[in-house]
């Protein structure tokens, strides 16, 4: 197209602008749920990564919570959620073979 020539739009429907609306809130909520999900894998690495082994112990059952918890509400795809668990399990897991030797 030649500099200065007026592009053409075209028109939204109401549809359109409903489907944006959506589009929005729907990517609020999945932000918060996995910013939720994402913050409890981290409270649980960190203190993975410190002494206590016990008080990671009792902190997994939580962050699978939150982890199924984004899964229902399709926010986390459910083999990412299966993947997430799994990974985590492993860490506790070798993390009590180093603490026994």
């Amino acid at each position: 197209m030649p500099q200065g020539t007026p592009v053409k739009k075209k028109k939204r429907s109401k549809s359109v602008f409903k489907n944006m609306r959506q589009t929005e809130r729907r990517t609020l909520v999945n932000r918060a749920n996995r910013t939720r999900v994402r913050t409890a894998i981290r409270q649980f690495r960190t203190s993975l990564a410190g002494t206590d082994a016990a008080k990671s112990a009792q902190l997994l059952p939580q962050v699978f919570s939150e982890i199924d918890r984004a899964v229902k509400n399709r926010s986390l795809h459910r083999r990412t959620a299966n993947r997430y668990k799994s990974r985590l399990s492993i860490a506790l897991n070798a993390a009590r073979q180093t603490k026994k030797n």
